[in-house]
């Protein structure tokens, strides 16, 4: 036989791991390194070649809070198992004190209380989202430096050895188990490096040009300051077990406003996908998504508020123009900012439009599983237009 001598690319994925590498772009803004970080792990997996006896990967994620850190997670979650709770979390902030740890592993018999002590960790929790094609378990640490010592101590072996024994001694088997775990430390030092090169807190031209992305070396920088803020915190034995370290930067201007764009089409699904069986289709001025942008975001916060203001300020006011019937199916609303009156303002700029003038109106790109726009959405919306009409 002779030989080929054919070059060969490892750079190329597997459809699984492209699929999964789009779904947490459509998702997720401005935070490549982790995307890269998760599909790299997850192809590693798909092809049999995760270390034996190790969980499939062991990533730490630092970063300011807002930063996109748990929605990483959620993500995964919704792209591989189609579910955003599929991901078992565990709130470290619960476990401050060592006594605390029987309400992870159970207590072990003879204690009091042993037998109403049901673990949080155990086989049946972990494997409870498996199917038959992903049988893949997401976990997360929330949180990890608000926890105690002895949960630290608990994670050696599992983060090394991919076991946990149980208070009555069972074992719970992680090497299925793909582990998360998230940390604000070292964000003051992050922000503090990155504060002359943000300003979305106001949206004048000069700011918007400094809001864009950070160069290399400052790069370099905030990476260097979260790790040593981690290293500082836990112990080398700690460290040494995880995989890898993702610093998740704070996000600039042109990030949020990618997630305000996202936040938006998952409230317009959620119109499509109500129970009140009269869809519209609403749009924002430049003047709206900045005020929800002034509203939702800051340094210190992030994108974390984001939701809550667009609740706040546009889904109770659309909820109110629902339930008084001032909008009515086949609506196209505008939605505007008053200057003078601090707040949105709502106007019907069309009336009666069909389904299919809708539907092509929405970008049903940016939420691919939770938030599309479902074939029986579009089936349903010609009769609640119908049925709307025949009552005027």
């Amino acid at each position: 036989m002779g030989r080929l001598n054919k070059r060969l690319d490892p750079t190329l994925s597997g459809l699984e791991t492209e699929q999964l590498e789009t779904d947490l772009r459509k998702r997720i803004v401005g935070q490549e390194e982790a995307i890269e970080q998760i599909v790299n792990i997850y192809q590693t997996y798909l092809a049999g070649m995760s270390s034996p006896g190790r969980p499939v990967g062991n990533l730490l994620f630092l970063g300011p809070t807002g930063s996109g850190k748990t929605r990483m997670v959620e993500a995964a979650a919704e792209s591989l198992v189609g579910d955003v709770r599929a991901v078992i979390k565990i709130d470290c902030a619960e476990f401050q004190h060592s006594h605390e740890i029987a309400k992870l592993i159970g207590s072990p018999p003879g204690y009091l209380g042993h037998r109403e002590t049901h673990p949080l960790l155990s086989q049946e929790v972990l494997n409870q989202y498996h199917t038959e094609r992903m049988k893949l378990s997401l976990v997360l640490f929330d949180e990890i430096e608000k926890a105690s010592d002895a949960l630290w101590n608990l994670l050696l072996g599992i983060l090394d050895k991919a076991t946990l024994t149980l208070g009555d001694n069972r074992r719970v088997d992680f090497s299925r188990a793909l582990i998360f775990m998230t940390s604000n430390l070292g964000a003051a030092e992050m922000n503090s490096l990155l504060r002359p090169n943000l300003g979305f807190a106001a949206f004048d031209a000069e700011r918007r040009q400094a809001s864009g992305l950070v160069d290399g070396g400052l790069s370099e920088k905030v990476s260097r300051a979260g790790v040593e803020a981690a290293r500082r915190k836990f112990t080398p034995e700690f460290m040494n077990r995880i995989d890898k370290t993702v610093v998740f930067r704070p996000l600039g201007e042109a990030e949020l406003r990618k997630i305000l764009a996202l936040e938006l089409n998952i409230v317009q699904q959620r119109i499509f996908s109500s129970a009140h069986g009269a869809p519209f289709v609403f749009s924002l001025t430049d003047e709206a998504q900045d005020f929800l942008l002034r509203e939702g975001t800051d340094m210190k916060y992030g994108a974390r508020h984001l939701k809550r203001a667009i609740d706040r300020n546009l889904v109770h006011s659309l909820s109110n123009l629902i339930a008084t019937e001032q909008v009515r199916a086949g609506d196209l609303l505008r939605v505007d900012y008053d200057c003078e009156l601090q707040r949105l303002t709502f106007f019907t700029e069309a009336e009666d439009m069909p389904a299919y003038a809708m539907a092509q109106m929405v970008d049903r790109t940016s939420a691919p599983r939770v938030g599309a726009l479902s074939a029986s959405a579009v089936v349903e919306m010609p009769r609640a237009v119908n049925a709307k009409s025949s009552r005027r």
